[in-house]
């Protein structure tokens, strides 16, 4: 572990070698800080969403909205984290700006959802400073990927 100013600081677990805005297919984690659950509970194997949790919903699946050559893979928004897999394509010269690096997407999503928890009284919301990614590489990954988000739930069940 490096230091920055006399402090200890966590290297980036970001491949070094690869640029995040180049079109690929990426697997992401981000979790509340401290794990607070805020977005839900588990009943049953399916995910409930509370009123946040839907929120923050709305707020993932708006990303391609923002972003015109960003789409939306498998996702699950669990009591204190979300799973998803963004895809981000290829810039054709369509008169839109060429993508924002993953790290800047998901900012601007984590931002998204804390203004609102902001505007309605949820003020001790707040995002654990990173994320997890991984770039799913072929297919095998992308059907490993994919199953594990959609067993999440039902192993978070089994896990509390």
């Amino acid at each position: 572990m490096s230091k920055f100013k006399n402090t200890f600081r966590i290297e980036s677990t970001r491949l070094a070698s690869w640029d995040y805005s180049n079109p690929g297919w990426y697997f992401v984690t981000i979790n509340t800080k401290n794990q607070i659950k805020y977005f839900g509970d588990v009943f049953q194997g399916e995910i409930v969403l509370n009123e946040f949790g839907i929120i923050t919903e709305r707020c993932w699946n708006e990303i391609s909205q923002h972003f015109k050559n960003v789409e939306l893979d498998y996702y699950v928004i669990m009591p204190n984290h979300i799973h998803g897999i963004i895809i981000i394509n290829p810039c054709v010269e369509t008169g839109y700006i060429p993508s924002l690096p993953l790290g800047e997407i998901i900012g601007k999503f984590k931002a998204a959802v804390t203004r609102w928890a902001n505007s309605y009284s949820c003020e001790s919301f707040s995002w654990q400073q990173r994320f997890y990614d991984r770039i799913i590489r072929n297919e095998r990954e992308l059907l490993n990927t994919r199953k594990y988000i959609i067993e999440n739930p039902v192993k978070w069940e089994i896990s509390s």
